[in-house]
């Protein structure tokens, strides 16, 4: 990217140094290789990148574009924006806990899950992902079980078919990569048929691991060597990939999801 730097997290600093720069009241944060919180808002700048990444030599030119549409009068649009514009683009997106040192948790909807992890919700616009706030889900009259509902729906019409890849290893066990690397591959866990699509292929209940957000592995619960070498690999991917979410297998089985995580 001519000007701008390549490694995303330099390439997050940059374009929060610009904005910090345009909008300077802002309380802008750097919290993740991708991923900015500006005054309590998650921006996801996967897209940004992207855009960047595919036309280098109009890096600087872009992000400043980007930031003057978003920011520049966007952000009072952003957050009066209609249930009726969003509902069909509001999405789940499964995080850890941990994002609660970044943002106010009362400011944010989300819904408790498993693994120390919990649902947040994000509106899939064409150029970024921004998260729900509590103040928009009071605004529409909707609870956090009324967003689960309809981000649920909407991930299950967002792709329906899935290229499910089949992998066996030598211990016996037997895994399903799924990577359609548009950012709600580890939300697919709160897909409806996710058990009907895999347990078929897996014989049964499974494990599903999600060490970071592009990223979701499904595999056989035992022999017991097999899972210990995935699980030692997903722990691995969990400490060095963007957007981490849990180091922990998550158990599927027809009745739902459960964690793993030692109590």
């Amino acid at each position: 990217m001519a000007g701008l730097p390549i490694e995303p997290e330099a390439f997050a600093e940059h374009v929060a140094a610009a904005l910090r720069k345009l909008q300077p009241q802002y309380s802008v944060e750097l919290t993740g290789p991708r991923e900015l919180v500006v005054n309590g808002r998650r921006l996801d700048l996967e897209n940004l990148y992207r855009m960047v990444n595919h036309e280098p030599g109009r890096g600087p030119e872009i992000v400043e574009h980007y930031l003057q549409q978003l920011f520049a009068g966007d952000a009072a649009q952003l957050t009066a924006m209609s249930l009726e514009f969003a509902r069909s683009r509001i999405m789940p997106r499964i995080q850890p806990e941990t994002i609660f040192q970044h943002l106010t948790r009362e400011m944010v909807a989300h819904v408790p899950f498993v693994n120390d992890t919990v649902i947040v919700f994000v509106i899939d616009l064409p150029q970024m992902t921004v998260s729900v706030t509590t103040e928009q889900m009071i605004r529409w009259g909707m609870g956090e079980d009324d967003l689960e509902r309809l981000a649920r729906a909407n991930l299950d019409r967002y792709a329906p078919e899935l290229e499910l890849q089949l992998v066996e290893s030598k211990e016996g066990g037997r895994a399903v990569i799924l990577a359609q690397q548009d950012g709600y591959d580890a939300a697919r866990l709160l897909l409806t048929n996710l058990y009907a699509r895999i347990a078929r292929q897996l014989g049964g209940d499974f494990y599903v691991a999600l060490p970071a957000r592009d990223m979701f592995l499904a595999l056989t619960p035992e022999p017991d060597p097999f899972v210990k070498r995935l699980h030692s690999r997903v722990a691995k991917d969990y400490r060095r990939l963007p957007y981490p979410i849990c180091s922990d297998l998550f158990y599927v089985t027809r009745d739902g999801v459960a964690g793993t995580k030692a109590a």
